[in-house]
């Protein structure tokens, strides 16, 4: 499991990152587990690799929340042929304290590539709201040139013992390059409002962070 601790403001963090001129909106759908699956594999069936990243906010236990990231090869004679699938959770399941409420995530994500997900139409993100784990889905998600900011429907908080629907639901993206790993930042209520985390995304180049990290 990789984490990392750092914070900085928000309009820092996405300082770092080329961005845009003007945001633009991506297309989120909501899908079922496994049906999704279909469309990276024949058999409806995919093969996943996990990674983890610890979210060190300072009240929790390290270890207790984390964002992980799951990957999956496209096969062929699919739709998601040639692609890697990315899939997203973050969780606080399993914590047991009071600590700040997560509003969202940004990765600096690179190219991605849209594939009919839902009702045969092409869409860019989606949220597997049944048939998986998790309570909380995607509001909106707004691309500024590799950079992609995900705004959740709820907060996901911290608050009493554990907690299995302490989670958002997985939510993921395809693209053509095999996964590395970068820098993620959650957005959260507090002070300060944004906290690093690992996470894997496609491979593409990134800009190195400033001295001593984020």
């Amino acid at each position: 499991m990789r984490g990392c601790s750092t914070m900085l403001p928000a309009f820092a963090t996405l300082a770092m990152f080329p961005l845009a001129a003007h945001a633009q909106s991506l297309k989120v759908v909501e899908v079922n587990a496994p049906a999704i699956n279909c469309v990276f594999a024949p058999s409806c069936t995919i093969t996943v690799s996990d990674t983890s990243g610890n979210l060190l906010l300072p009240t929790l236990t390290p270890g207790t929340a984390w964002l992980q990231s799951r990957t999956f090869t496209g096969q062929a004679g699919t739709p998601g042929a040639g692609t890697t699938g990315y899939e997203y959770r973050l969780s606080m399941t399993q914590t047991s304290a009071t600590a700040e409420c997560v509003t969202g995530l940004t990765l600096n994500f690179g190219p991605s590539k849209q594939l009919p997900y839902k009702d045969n139409a092409l869409a860019d993100v989606y949220v597997v709201t049944a048939g998986g784990l998790g309570t909380i889905g995607i509001k909106s998600a707004e691309r500024f040139g590799d950079v992609i900011v995900f705004e959740f429907k709820a907060a996901l908080c911290a608050d009493g013992p554990p907690d299995i629907k302490r989670t958002t639901f997985f939510f993921g993206l395809a693209a053509a390059a095999a996964p590395m790993h970068v820098n993620a930042t959650v957005s959260v209520i507090g002070t300060p409002p944004i906290y690093a985390v690992d996470a894997r995304v496609p491979t593409h180049p990134v800009a190195a962070d400033p001295p001593g990290g984020l």
